[in-house]
Formats: structure tokens, C-alpha cells, sequence
């Protein structure tokens, strides 16, 4: 019971208690011969009164309840033979009876103790007149109207807190949805940065080694050569570790643009392998978002680690147009080899050793910012991919000079192909 509840039982015990006692000092201060027999009954009734609340099955079992009401009703129907107050009752007891019993057994009860009561009262005044049968009925209609509206407003009341449960937990559900969601997309993206920044770092560290170990001992200069460019690769892969842990800017996209930042990749690709490549840009550049820029330069890191790894190419040709022409403008981003080529239709590997992630991975980037990847090739006659993205049709020369703030990490590595 809430405090509210417990202080309207109090009350009602109360009254009760109030009640019986008037009627048995009525009779006491009046000098009835029957004044002593008034008194008993009162006690009795009192009695069995306070027995209810203190027996625990009369509050939990419908039966006990109806037992203890009929013992009740039984020796306040002694009482009101033996005094015409005990009609004063009626009332508590027809909000009891509407309490503990169901809906309609406790509107018969009602019902049937305000028969008794105008019928004993009647006696009692020799007859039956409109005020004395007016008195228990208008108890008994106002204590009806109480309990049923109490009890209506209380199942409303358990509906709202029943669907204010069922709402917190739905937004219990939801958080925990979109947290799983954000983590899987975070675990997503870092596997996406890793894979294009120092799985192929150490993917070109592994090759350059490779080639040192091949060169000596009859070849110590070469060797020394391969092993001081595996050196510049690890370096170059330590800041990107680092970059990445501190969510920074790509290092390739540090105080220079995006088309600067692909020169010095094919720079570097060209310095570090047995490869050409080579960069170029068509038409006027236009500042991107940091998060395009970004995504473009990873593409071309994974795309030239492909060739470098599996290609067998003497050439790569890197190119980046912007379209500003017509409605929609598009930064476009292509690499093509002169490579083996492979065949498109069939699955790429899944191992660590065969890889497989590049080309997906790729494809997800563009497809995260709106826009499309495509991979031309054929067994013998090299591979092209090219990634496209919708730009805004502004140019801002001075944006283009010093570039957008960046919170990217990136850098070169290289990337094992499907």
C-alpha cells in the first residue's frame, strides 16, 4: 500500500472505532436496560473488526474475505437489532465490502447490508418513512460512486505506469541498438584505416626486406639501399600508428591538398618499388570535405598497394579529374596498371595471407559518402578502378592554398589484392 492508502485505511479504522464507541456510550449515557448487552455487541463487533487487517489471508484470498465480511455483517446485524445508532455503520461498511470483494459481489453486499440497515432502522422507529430508507441508500450510492471511480482511476493509473515501463525499456532497447550499431561502424572504419595504412606498410616493409635478402651477399649496396627504403616505410607506418591513435590528420594531407598529396604518394610508390607511377589531374580543382579528401587518398594508397603487390606492372597512371561541367560535378578518382589482371567473377580470397578486404573495403568507403567505385579488369590486360564523388559546384581559390582544418590520420602503404 502507498502512504496515501495506508492513511486512508487508518481513517476508515478510525471511523470505525469512532462509530462504535458512539453507540455504545449512547446507550451507557441513556440508561437503557439493554445498555450492557449494546456494549458487548459493539466490542464484539469491534473485535472481529480488527481481526481482518491482522490476518494476512483476508487481504489475499477473495474467500477469507468474504468469510470475515459474513462474521463481520453477522454481529453488526446483532448490534443493529439491539441499537438503532449501529446504522451509522452501514457506510464503512459498504466501503470495506466494495474493497475486498469482486466488482458485483460487492455491490450485492452493498445492496444487502442497506436492506438490513433501513429494515432494523424501521423498527427501531416504528415504521418505515422516506428519511429512513433515504439515509443508507444515499450511503450506499455515494460509496459506490468512491470506490468504482477510485478503482477506474487506479487501472488507469496502472495502464500509464505499465507503458511508461514498456517506453523505458523500448529506449533501453534503442540505446543499445544504436551503441552495437555505432561500434560495429567504428570497428568497421578502423579496420578500414588499418587495413589501407599499416597492413600496407608492413605488407611494402615485408617486399623491400624480401628484395634485401635476395641481394645479398652479392649485392651488399643494393641490399643496404632496400633495407634504408624498409626503414623509411616503417617510420612513415610509426606515424601513422600514432596519427591514427590520436585521430589526427592524414600526414600525406598535412599543409598541402589533396592533388599534392597523390603526387607524392606516386612519388613515393615509385621511389620504394620496381614501379612507375605516375600522377595526373584534369580540369579545376575544387575544395572538398575533409572526410572525401580523406577517403580518396586511402583508395589510392589500397589501389597502388594492389599493383605493387600483385600486378606484376611496369606502370600505374593515377589520375584525379574534377568535372565541374554540367549539373552534377564529380571529383573522380582513377588508377589504372598495365598488370596481370584477374578475373572479376570470381570471389577474392578471404585469408590473411591471399587478402580480399581491399577491394570491399574500397567499395564501402564510396558507397559511405554517396558515391560509387568500379573495378574494370581481365586477366591480361591490367586492372582500372575508379572511385567518383558528387562535389558542390564551388571553388574557392584561397581554401584551395591552404587547405580545410583536417582530423583524419592516413599516409602510403601498399595493399594485397583479391
Amino acid at each position: 500500500m502507498t502512504p496515501t492508502l495506508r492513511v486512508l485505511a487508518w481513517c476508515l479504522h478510525l471511523l470505525v472505532a469512532g462509530l462504535l464507541a458512539l453507540v455504545a456510550g449512547r446507550a451507557v449515557l441513556d440508561g437503557r436496560p439493554d445498555a450492557g448487552a449494546v456494549a458487548a455487541a459493539a466490542a464484539a463487533t469491534g473485535a472481529v473488526y480488527a481481526a481482518g487487517p491482522l490476518i494476512p489471508r483476508v487481504a489475499a484470498s477473495r474467500r477469507a474475505s468474504a468469510v470475515w465480511l459474513a462474521v463481520l455483517g453477522a454481529v453488526w446485524a446483532v448490534l443493529l437489532v439491539l441499537s438503532a445508532e449501529a446504522v451509522w455503520l452501514a457506510f464503512p461498511l459498504y466501503l470495506v465490502q466494495l474493497h475486498l470483494l469482486p466488482r458485483w459481489g460487492g455491490l450485492a453486499a452493498v445492496a444487502a447490508t442497506a436492506v438490513a440497515a433501513i429494515t432494523a432502522f424501521a423498527a427501531h422507529q416504528g415504521g418505515l418513512a422516506p428519511a429512513v430508507a433515504i439515509g443508507p441508500a444515499l450511503g450506499a450510492a455515494v460509496a459506490v460512486a468512491v470506490v468504482w471511480s477510485y478503482q477506474a482511476m487506479y487501472r488507469e493509473s496502472e495502464k500509464r505506469r505499465r507503458l511508461i515501463e514498456e517506453l523505458t525499456e523500448t529506449r533501453a532497447d534503442l540505446a543499445r541498438a544504436q551503441h552495437t550499431a555505432g561500434v560495429l561502424a567504428e570497428r568497421e572504419r578502423l579496420a578500414r584505416e588499418i587495413h589501407d595504412t599499416l597492413a600496407q606498410g608492413f605488407s611494402s616493409i615485408q617486399l623491400l626486406l624480401r628484395a634485401a635478402q635476395r641481394a645479398l651477399p652479392d649485392r651488399p649496396e643494393a641490399a643496404s639501399d632496400h633495407v634504408d627504403r624498409a626503414r623509411e616505410a616503417a617510420a612513415d607506418n610509426l606515424a601513422e600508428a600514432r596519427r591514427l591513435v590520436a585521430a589526427l590528420t592524414p600526414p600525406a594531407l598535412e599543409g598541402r591538398s589533396l592533388p599534392d598529396a597523390l603526387e607524392r604518394l606516386c612519388a613515393t610508390v615509385s621511389e620504394r618499388h620496381p614501379l612507375t607511377a605516375r600522377f595526373h589531374l584534369e580540369g579545376t580543382p575544387v575544395p572538398l570535405p575533409t572526410a572525401h579528401e580523406v577517403e580518396l587518398l586511402r583508395i589510392a594508397q589500397s589501389a597502388l598497394g594492389n599493383t605493387v603487390r600483385h600486378a606484376r606492372a611496369a606502370r600505374a597512371d593515377l589520375a584525379l579529374r574534377f568535372t565541374g561541367a554540367g549539373p552534377d560535378p564529380e571529383a573522380v578518382l582513377e588508377v589504372a596498371d598495365d598488370g596481370t589482371g584477374f578475373d572479376a567473377a570470381l570471389p577474392p580470397a578471404t585469408d590473411p595471407e591471399g587478402g580480399g578486404f581491399g577491394l570491399a573495403a574500397m567499395r564501402a568507403r564510396m558507397r559511405a559518402l554517396g558515391g560509387s567505385f568500379t573495378v574494370d579488369t581481365a586477366p591480361g590486360r591490367g586492372t582500372t578502378v575508379t572511385a567518383r564523388l558528387p562535389v558542390a559546384p564551388a571553388a574557392d581559390p584561397a581554401a584551395l592554398e591552404h587547405g580545410p582544418d583536417r582530423r583524419e590520420d592516413g599516409g602510403t602503404a601498399t595493399e594485397r589484392r583479391p
